[in-house]
């Protein structure tokens, strides 16, 4: 009889957004909490390839937990980041955020999760559905 060893990993990404600025910050967090592989961009957020984070991404598996120093290192938005997240959770990859202090492998962590989702698909139906206009306060409108 053998017994396979599942692999499980803490695996960091960190991302500065121009060259004057160092990773040296986020990398000494990820390797403090036990990251023991981390993959990095110095690009933008808002730019959409970053090739650390697809490294990241696709070096991750099953039982591994991927970690960022702060959430707006991994998402470029808020709908991205949910996507980002929902796609590792689907994996059956955990994620976990040092600063905010969320781990989607607890269940507070999940909670929160569910919650940012929450309000990201109310602001997205809400500004489908409501018409844009000004709100006036009763007895402040101009005559």
């Amino acid at each position: 009889m053998t017994f396979e060893t599942i692999r499980t990993m803490l695996v960091g990404y960190a991302r500065v957004s121009t060259s004057e600025q160092t990773l040296d910050l986020q990398k000494d967090a990820l390797e403090k909490i036990g990251c023991t592989k981390i993959f990095s961009d110095v690009v933008s957020g808002a730019k959409e390839e970053r090739k650390g984070l697809q490294e990241a991404l696709e070096y991750v598996r099953e039982g591994d937990t991927l970690v960022v120093w702060r959430l707006d290192r991994l998402g470029r938005s808020l709908k991205h980041l949910i996507e980002t997240i929902t796609t590792l959770n689907n994996r059956k990859i955990g994620f976990r955020s040092i600063t905010e202090n969320i781990d989607t492998t607890t269940s507070g962590g999940k909670l929160v999760f569910h919650i940012f989702g929450a309000l990201a698909e109310f602001e997205r139906i809400s500004s489908q559905t409501e018409p844009r206009r000004a709100y006036t306060l009763p007895g402040s409108e101009v005559a």
